[in-house]
This record gives structure tokens, sequence and C-alpha cells, in this order.
């Protein structure tokens, strides 16, 4: 407990009642919360408005509002939260950081490339992510084969190769010859896919 901290005794017959500080940081987590979505509120109503130049320094203002809750909140909580985007295997983090992501939990929740996170990184150091923003999808099929460079098991659809994660492989048993559904990218092309169900074995 903090030297700083208040605490009230109360007496109660023959005995000391210790009353624990009020913990402070909802309330103050709601107000900052308060503040953003009154100033995005602000920037839609000037950009309806038709007024871009009000709305471009609404939006540095903002960016700057939200680094400042960021941090306040991170000093109040002892919780540091990032969003990123999945590549495949690891979150990329908007300064460019990777933060790789446990196979056992990409595999299950079948992230495709491109999906949106969140990371909350605990005072402890603890590591918890949470699909926020999924991409579009699409399922096709193809045929569990070995990649000759490397050996690992890849899946090929026509002219396509996908890596698939380790993880995804032990779960499903598949082998080399195993037809298997899997998620993509609704456009564009991807590296990685993720293994959704095998078809045949």
């Amino acid at each position: 407990m903090n030297e700083d901290e208040e605490i009230e005794y109360e007496m109660e017959e023959n005995s000391l009642r210790v009353t624990p500080p009020v913990d402070t940081r909802p309330r103050l987590a709601i107000q900052m919360l308060k503040q953003v979505q009154q100033s995005l509120a602000h920037i839609v109503q000037l950009l309806e408005e038709g007024d871009t130049a009000n709305a471009t320094r609404g939006m540095v203002n903002f960016v700057m509002q939200k680094k400042q809750f960021e941090k306040s909140f991170e000093q109040e909580t002892g919780l540091r939260v990032l969003e990123g985007v999945f590549d495949g295997l690891d979150m990329i983090g908007a300064e460019g950081t990777r933060y790789r992501i446990p196979e056992n939990y990409a595999s299950k929740s079948r992230l495709v490339e491109g999906d949106v996170l969140k990371l909350t990184i605990r005072p402890d150091g603890s590591h918890v992510y949470k699909q926020i923003s999924p991409v579009e999808r699409r399922r096709i099929t193809g045929k569990i084969g070995a990649d000759p460079v490397t050996n690992n098991l890849v899946v090929m659809s026509g002219e396509d190769l996908y890596k698939v994660l380790t993880a995804s492989v032990s779960y499903f048993k598949v082998i080399p010859g195993d037809e298997v559904v899997i998620l993509v990218p609704g456009s564009g092309r991807s590296t990685w896919a993720a293994l959704e169900s095998v078809v045949k074995k």
C-alpha cells in the first residue's frame, strides 16, 4: 500500500474496521472516454457541414487527445493497450513493432491476415489479445502438401500456395494429400491461411 493512500478507520464496539480507499480509476476512464466521444462527434459534425479545415484541425487535436488518454490510462491502471494488424504470424503495431501471437490462440480463433487485434499488456508483463475487427473472408479448398524448401506442411489451391500454422496442423492431424478448407482474405493475395476444417483424409 502506498504511503499517500488515505485509509478510513471506524470503531465498531471492540473492533477496528479498515475501509479501503475507493478505486477512482473507472470514474477517470469514463471521463476520458466521454471526452474522446465528444471530440469525435464534433469532427463528424464539421465534416457533415463541409468544414474540412476545422475538421482537420479537430482530427489533429483528437490524435493528441487520444495519445494523452492512452498515457493517462496506462498511468492510472498499469495497463498498456495497443492495436495492430495480424500478418499471419504476428501482430504488427502502429509503430511497426512485431508482437508474437500464441499459435494456439491464432489457430483456434482462425485469424486471417489483415484482422485488427487489440493487445493488452498487463502490469505483470502478460499479453492478452482480442480480435476487434476481422477482415472479410472467403473459403477455398486445397490439398495439404510439403514445402520443398522448408519441409513444412502447406496448402495448395490451384496455383496458389498458403502457409498454415503448426498448431493448426497438429490440431487437425493433417498429412500430405488431405483435402482441407481454409480461410483467406476476401480480396487480394495472402501468404498465410487459417485452417478451418478437413474435408477428406
